[in-house]
């Protein structure tokens, strides 16, 4: 019965996950039959995923599955950023006042954050030599945008750290269900391996943002050349490249936060039975 209950919103997500994946097939006006199906095979995948995750009693994959908003914060991010860089997009064929004031606002981001060795200007060094001024341009107000939107998801977490104290207002913290890919009984102590994760997993998310376009232009030199004619190419990488990094740091600072924590309960629980002489003297 409990898990019949929870039908109905894991629906719901999984309705999300079909929209995000299909917006960029929805606004672009031009899209080949196989795009469409390969979109709607992807998008099929991922709703099927997301609801069986949110419709068990433990998922397998997702994190912080009954810690809200954590996840609702990351799809926010990664579905404004993919809407934004759509209407960019969709501006080149079927211009209109939004599309012109999602590019304006791009090119004002993309320009204040243009500056040598930012991770805005490093993408469009990313690109080969002959690539043309407008596809350079396109990339520069895309990864603009699609960074600020990063940014702001990593502060809004960081508001609802401070003054929301998340997790603790949801309720009890299930490790089990909110962690899956973590086993607390592998060996060591719990907090050290927490914290050594929370310090990766900040670092791999403040580097990719750089170390993404060096690997870019690795491939284009050594490889093949990267081309961004197609706008749906455009759009997932620049979103890959701005959700990413944003999506680690957060997950960084969640697990910070478990780790201090379980530190704290553990303190407590240590005073407490300190106070009825329970420890061994």
């Amino acid at each position: 019965m409990a898990a019949i209950s929870t039908f109905p919103a894991a629906g719901l997500r999984a309705l999300c996950v079909i929209m995000l994946i299909a917006v960029p097939s929805i606004l672009l006006p031009e899209q080949s039959q196989d795009g469409a199906q390969i979109v709607a095979l992807v998008a099929i995948s991922a709703a099927i995923f997301t609801f069986v995750e949110y419709s068990v009693a433990s998922p397998s994959f997702i994190e912080f599955r009954s810690a809200p908003p954590f996840n609702r914060l990351r799809f926010i991010a990664l579905f404004a950023t993919v809407l934004a860089l759509s209407l960019i997009m969709r501006g080149n064929e079927a211009p209109s006042t939004l599309t012109q004031l999602m590019r304006l606002a791009g090119e004002r981001v993309g320009g204040s954050l243009d500056f040598p060795f930012s991770p805005v200007r490093l993408m469009a060094l990313m690109l080969p030599e002959d690539t043309s001024p407008k596809a350079v341009y396109l990339v520069s107000i895309c990864a603009g945008l699609a960074y600020l939107v990063s940014l702001l998801s990593i502060a809004a977490f960081g508001v609802l750290l401070r003054f929301h104290h998340w997790p603790r207002r949801t309720g009890a913290f299930n490790v089990w269900v909110n962690l899956p890919m973590f086993d607390p009984t592998a060996g060591g102590d719990v907090v050290d391996r927490l914290n050594r994760d929370c310090q990766v997993n900040l670092i791999l998310g403040f580097l990719l943002p750089f170390v993404f376009p060096a690997i870019g232009k690795m491939v284009s030199v050594f490889v093949s050349p990267i081309t961004v004619n197609d706008p749906q190419t455009l759009i997932w990488m620049v979103a890959a490249w701005a959700f990413l990094p944003a999506s680690l740091l957060m997950r960084g600072i969640a697990l910070s936060r478990v780790a201090q924590m379980i530190h704290v309960q553990r303190k407590r629980e240590y005073a407490r039975a300190a106070a009825e002489g329970l420890l061994p003297v």
